[in-house]
């Protein structure tokens, strides 16, 4: 049995401690949960002093640091030995990090203080990387941080957006409504990428049993009729040799040939996806492949749509939180994902930051409708830009489900041509010597 020393919150929220008897950590956090406390710290003692003394001196202990909450922060520094952390693991997931934000806004509503607004929803949340940060969290806010720096200290689950928009809403004091804009825009954006990957399953599934039948057609069904063509000595037809030489190499049955084919087919996708991402890890790789993508006909078209609505809406709520609109654009602009546009939002933040306006780099770079262009330079003139881009962004929103089904529409005929081309070679392919043997048959009758 080793003696732990803990620091814990107590269900009011106030910072205490103490120590308990346990023969892992693990026991020692559920023993400091089954007296009502949350764990913040959880340290293995020298050993030597623990047992009765350790126990008889937590009480004291508790009284005198429950008066100071800043102490708690200090005092993780100072201590001797381990310091055992509960584990997470994984990114935050959208859906939880929306929910949470919809809580806490919730709970600021309500009119509960900050950090016991936290404390909730840190006690609440499931084993998780948000847990983990909202631990922290918490702490940085017991010792007089703000939330919004405190969230700026976990990038992977705090954006740079989510900690602007929260800064915005501290400082004009209305961290409810700015938590409850967050929420909704998340829940949006969530909802557009749910709806583009939806439509991408079906034609995905189709090329790949598509491509696994034919592997396997190569692989066992065509060596098969090889054999019952070379007993009858015929000539084969060009494109029967050129299939019974796919064939071959799927199988890796060619000369010299060192690995088989199928091998190449099962590795080829992952093998491009790596070498498509380390290009567009480099700066004209991002550049030409964006480029190129906004040229793919229905695709470009799709992708245009999908990148208006994104950087409209999180410009739009940006605005809408007072957020200063140079640094809402720089915001916007790292956000929106792809390289055509950061250019066409760097020559937006240049313009306004000369005193120029924001309609006419944008209508010059040529990277939306007119009709983008002109709602924005109306809600310019009007003083409601917010509120535009927030139309904007839902007209677009729109549009992007009618590209959507557009894109379905063609791609749906699309792999009916081709796999219908690539069955019926096969077939004929296939049949053509049959007839020569037929024939011959006949004759020799």
């Amino acid at each position: 049995m080793a003696t732990y020393q803990y620091e814990a919150l107590d269900s009011a929220g106030k910072p205490t401690s103490g120590s308990v008897e346990a023969g892992s950590s693990e026991d020692a956090i559920q023993q400091i949960r089954g007296q009502g406390f949350f764990p913040t710290s959880v340290t293995q003692g020298d050993g030597e002093a623990g047992g009765k003394k350790g126990r008889k001196g937590s009480g004291k202990k508790k009284k005198k640091k429950a008066k100071k909450a800043e102490p708690a922060a200090k005092a993780k520094k100072e201590k001797k030995g381990i310091e055992i952390k509960i584990p997470s693991f994984g990114p935050v997931k959208i859906k939880v990090l929306t929910q949470f934000t919809r809580q806490l806004s919730t709970l600021q509503d309500a009119g509960l203080p900050l950090l016991r607004s936290l404390q909730i929803l840190e006690q609440q949340q499931k084993p998780g990387k948000l847990k983990g940060i909202l631990t922290q969290v918490v702490t940085d806010v017991e010792a007089g941080s703000t939330l919004s720096d405190a969230f700026a200290k976990h990038p992977k689950g705090f954006d740079r957006l989510y900690c602007k928009m929260v800064a915005a809403g501290e400082v004009g004091g209305v961290l409810d409504v700015i938590l409850q804009r967050l929420a909704n825009f998340m829940e949006k954006a969530a909802r557009l990428r749910a709806r583009i990957k939806g439509a991408m399953i079906y034609p995905t599934v189709v090329v790949i049993i598509a491509i696994a039948i034919v592997t396997g057609i190569m692989y066992f069904v065509i060596p098969k009729f090889e054999e019952i063509f070379a007993d009858f000595e015929i000539e084969l037809p060009g494109l029967t040799k050129f299939l019974i030489d796919a064939s071959s190499w799927v199988a890796g049955k060619n000369a010299g040939q060192m690995i088989p084919g199928w091998t190449v087919i099962v590795a080829a996708p992952f093998v491009a996806i790596a070498l498509l991402k380390v290009f567009k890890k480099t700066g004209f790789g991002r550049a030409s492949i964006d480029w190129i993508v906004l040229k793919i006909p229905v695709v470009g078209v799709l992708v245009e749509k999908t990148t208006v609505a994104r950087f409209t809406r999180t410009l739009g709520t940006l605005v809408s939180a007072g957020v200063p609109i140079l640094e809402a654009v720089n915001i916007t602009r790292d956000t929106c994902g792809n390289w055509v546009f950061e250019r066409a939002l760097q020559r937006v933040h240049d313009s306004i930051r000369e005193g120029e306006s924001f309609a006419t780099p944008l209508r010059e770079s040529k990277v939306c409708d007119g009709i983008v262009v002109n709602m924005i330079d109306v809600g310019e003139e009007t003083g409601d830009l917010d509120v535009m881009l927030m139309k904007v962004a839902d007209n677009y929103d729109e549009e992007v489900d009618v590209a959507v089904q557009s894109l379905l529409s063609l791609v749906e005929p699309m792999l009916v041509v081709v796999l219908g081309t690539v069955v019926g070679g096969i077939v004929l392919a296939l049949f053509m010597p049959l007839v020569k043997m037929i024939q011959s048959v006949s004759e020799n009758q």
